[in-house]
């Protein structure tokens, strides 16, 4: 089963077992009882230069991914994905990781997906 992404401002459903919230700042206009948010992993989430640099730009999303993987592997976000990394295999991937921006193909989680659902 892969991990799943979902937008914070999509209703919350049974299928998505355990959900991670993956950005820095709580997502506006949602309570925290409408988002169940079981786990809230913001410091795995891009550093704010990464972050304003990007911008959400499409075009951007490669270079993107590639600085954000940098940021992963020896940034302060390290430690807080190999903490993901345990939530993902203590759920046995029945996990979703929850994002608050409007792009659902360029962001942070896609990145987190990818990574996670490659791990054994």
């Amino acid at each position: 089963m892969p991990v799943r992404i979902k937008r914070a401002y999509e209703k919350p459903d049974q299928s998505d077992g355990f959900r991670v919230l993956v950005d820095r700042i709580w997502p506006r206009g949602v309570s925290k009882e409408d988002a169940q948010i079981d786990h809230w992993e913001k410091a795995v989430a891009p550093s704010n230069d990464l972050r304003k640099w990007f911008g959400h730009d499409p075009n951007k999303f490669q270079e993107f991914k590639e600085k954000y993987k940098a940021e992963l592997a020896s940034g302060d976000q390290h430690e807080s994905l190999e903490a993901l990394k345990q939530l993902t295999k203590e759920h046995q991937k029945n996990l979703t990781l929850v994002f608050a921006a409007k792009d659902e193909q360029n962001n942070q989680a896609v990145v987190l997906k990818e990574i996670l659902d490659h791990q054994s």
